[in-house]
């Protein structure tokens, strides 16, 4: 989903790479490929992303979130490229009460947010000077399976819906994403959020989902985690600071509603509503 954006929007002379193409767990395969390309900036848009399978899979998805992004680092310092890695909220406990700081110190519940947080660090263990790790969350688009194209089927299938109410995060446009990774490009490195700006649970996500398609937001109704147990927590708070954007001179994310409203009609189109 990410990765598509980030290629529409870079356009010509860029190189998007898939799996079969390069697996980025295979060391030698990435230095090579690096040396064969010298790009000068590599955009890390791979990840292990099934948050409940990584608890009993905690090995596999390290592989791809933690061991590939060392393999990445590397290569970057080898090749004098810059490295923008895409991370987590995930990293978080979900505890917090205001928006984590790009600077709040990590505490990772999860199999998958210890695994992304290792990634994190030998981004910033190995490039220092030219690595940028950038947390989203909440990530909806017109690629891929995500919870607004989930909302926009079962509005056409269902008289009702429950969502949970006491998740709270920010919706974040995933083309959204794409422009504030190809902006950050020349900025100060380290650690930057990109996450749709204000924030909202889930509920209030599906009823502005219900609004946008001309349903009734009322065909939503609350209900808690507690109706959806998974097999690894769900942060309750997800909300991240965008205080890094302003320091390095550059505007802040926009608010999710916004970002809603420009990119529906593409989700919308995607998931065939």
């Amino acid at each position: 989903m990410l990765g598509r954006d980030v290629l529409a929007l870079l356009g010509d002379g860029t190189v998007g790479l898939t799996r079969r193409e390069l697996d980025v767990t295979d060391r030698a395969a990435v230095l090579a490929a690096l040396r064969a390309l010298r790009p000068s900036v590599v955009v890390n848009c791979a990840a292990w992303t099934a948050v409940d399978d990584a608890e009993t899979r905690e090995a596999e998805a390290l592989a791809v979130n933690g061991t590939a992004v060392r393999h990445l680092a590397e290569a970057c310092a080898l090749a004098g490229s810059a490295l923008v890695h895409v991370s987590t909220d995930y990293v978080f406990d979900g505890h917090a009460r205001v928006p984590y700081a790009e600077g709040a110190v990590p505490g990772p519940r999860t199999a998958y947010g210890r695994t992304k947080l290792a990634g994190e660090r030998a981004v910033l263990e190995l490039l220092p000077e030219r690595g940028y790790v950038v947390r989203t969350a909440w990530l909806y688009g017109a690629g891929g399976g995500n919870f607004v194209r989930t909302m926009i089927r079962l509005a056409a299938s269902r008289p009702s819906v429950d969502v949970v109410d006491d998740q709270r995060g920010q919706p974040t446009w995933s083309a959204d994403v794409a422009r504030l990774l190809v902006a950050l490009v020349g900025a100060p490195p380290g650690v930057y959020h990109a996450t749709n700006g204000g924030d909202g649970t889930w509920y209030d996500l599906a009823r502005e989902t219900f609004r946008l398609l001309g349903a009734d937001p009322g065909r939503v109704r609350p209900t808690t985690s507690a109706s959806f147990p998974r097999p690894a927590p769900r942060p309750a708070y997800s909300v991240l600071g965008h205080a890094r954007w302003r320091e390095a001179g550059l505007p802040p994310p926009r608010d999710w509603r916004e970002a809603l409203a420009e990119g529906f009609p593409a989700v919308r189109l995607a998931a065939g509503g």
